[in-house]
């Protein structure tokens, strides 16, 4: 179905505001750092540049509605990204990308046909090319935390960090036994195909922290032994926390942001476990009378007082900042401040089908390697945090913004 006149003016106004944040996130970036590659297992930022417009064209113009590239070569070239494991890392060099010129003609020519034809195009294929968009804005984010600073221009309104001396206490909230729904109902909203089809499970009762381990909680760890995590550095014997922008001292009420072997090695030093998908279910949307909710807090929209997320922060806050977004059972910010790792692998809900459009999607990470990630971070636009969207990330990668809680089974 097309997308009416309505809907795509919304959907036109949400993808432009979408563009001024990408616009807006490569900006912080100095021209010499385009054709850099920050993270040794993705493209140089350059592919990006060119990627989130190719793929709208793609998707909309080209796969949808059959209409013929100016730009075939470019096409393939931004088409698709990668997921590398460190031992196949690519190979190339700056001198195989296109001029800048170039790459921002083609960025030109691909915004005015995908403007010019997306009230033509599948209501789903256009609010895909939006998410899309949205969700490589936070993994960008995770690219260019990695940039010395002195290649990065800090934005006029970043907001200051904030934190307190010493870390909240741990303390445990009982779930009770109860349903938990995963995926999403065919209601007629965008889904990715790894959301579908709905899924309800009796999980048993449960404990699990209120919230999540704290860089001060795994200061513990690390003195027993542990290595440090990616977003820490020593400096003559002192932790730092390596920001967006700058170094400060280890913000120790800050969630700990690590890998999901990382966190599973702390759950078992504790003599805990992670949770697996379910359970976060059913601890975030949950309630005692058995009715699920769409948010942890209940069915308002996401806003600032219900945590951090939709851009709203580069770095995270302590994780006792926001308890407007408590869940029914008193859980903190199962929502944002950072993506929560479970134990659970990446894989399909019965019944799935790949998307027609993009069948690759979800479909080529159903391999034992890839684990679910729920919640949301800092830089997770608002309409990715609905309770059926999944996350997922080998249980190796340091480079996201990844926290975890442990359970109590």
């Amino acid at each position: 179905m097309a997308v009416i006149e309505a809907a795509a003016s919304k959907l036109l106004e949400q993808l432009h505001e979408a563009r001024v944040e990408s616009d807006r996130l490569f900006g912080i970036l100095k021209p010499e750092a385009l054709y850099e590659r920050p993270i040794a297992e993705r493209h140089r930022v350059i592919f990006y540049v060119g990627h989130l417009e190719g793929f709208d064209f793609i998707r909309i113009c080209r796969e949808a509605l059959g209409l013929k590239s100016p730009d075939q070569e470019l096409d393939a070239l931004f088409q698709a990204g990668i997921d590398p494991d460190s031992a196949h890392l690519p190979g190339d060099t700056p001198a195989d990308w296109p001029s800048l010129e170039q790459v921002k003609g083609y960025v030109r020519r691909c915004r005015r046909q995908v403007d010019d034809y997306l009230e033509r195009a599948p209501e789903d294929v256009a609010w895909m090319a939006l998410e899309h968009r949205q969700m490589h804005l936070e993994t960008l984010a995770y690219m260019f935390h990695n940039f010395p600073y002195e290649l990065k221009t800090r934005p006029d309104n970043e907001q200051p960090s904030s934190t307190r001396e010493g870390a909240p206490q741990h303390c445990w909230r009982e779930i009770p036994a109860g349903e938990a729904v995963l995926g999403k109902a065919r209601d007629g909203m965008f889904g990715w195909d790894n959301e579908y089809e709905q899924l309800r499970l009796m999980v048993s009762g449960f404990a699990i922290q209120r919230y999540s381990v704290t860089n001060g909680d795994y200061l513990q760890f690390v003195k027993e032994g542990a290595a440090i995590p990616h977003f820490w550095t020593r400096r003559n014997d002192v932790l730092l926390y390596r920001g967006m922008f700058e170094e400060i001292p280890l913000p120790l009420d800050w969630p700990v942001y690590v890998t999901q072997q990382q966190a599973e090695a702390y759950a078992t030093w504790l003599g805990k476990a992670l949770p697996t998908e379910e359970q976060f279910h059913r601890a975030a949307y949950g309630t005692q009378p058995g009715k699920n909710l769409p948010y942890p807090w209940g069915s308002a929209e996401p806003t600032p007082n219900r945590g951090n997320f939709n851009f709203r922060r580069w770095n995270p806050e302590p994780v006792d900042a926001t308890p407007g977004g408590d869940s029914r059972f008193g859980v903190s910010q199962l929502v944002g401040n950072g993506w929560e790792w479970t134990r659970t692998p990446f894989g399909p809900f019965p019944g799935f089908h790949p998307h027609e459009i993009y069948p690759g999607y979800s479909a080529n990470f159903f391999d034992s390697e890839h684990y679910v990630l729920k919640g949301g971070s800092s830089r997770t636009a608002a309409r990715l945090l609905r309770s059926s969207f999944r996350n997922w990330f080998r249980r190796d990668y340091p480079y996201m913004y990844a926290t975890f809680r442990c359970v109590e089974n």
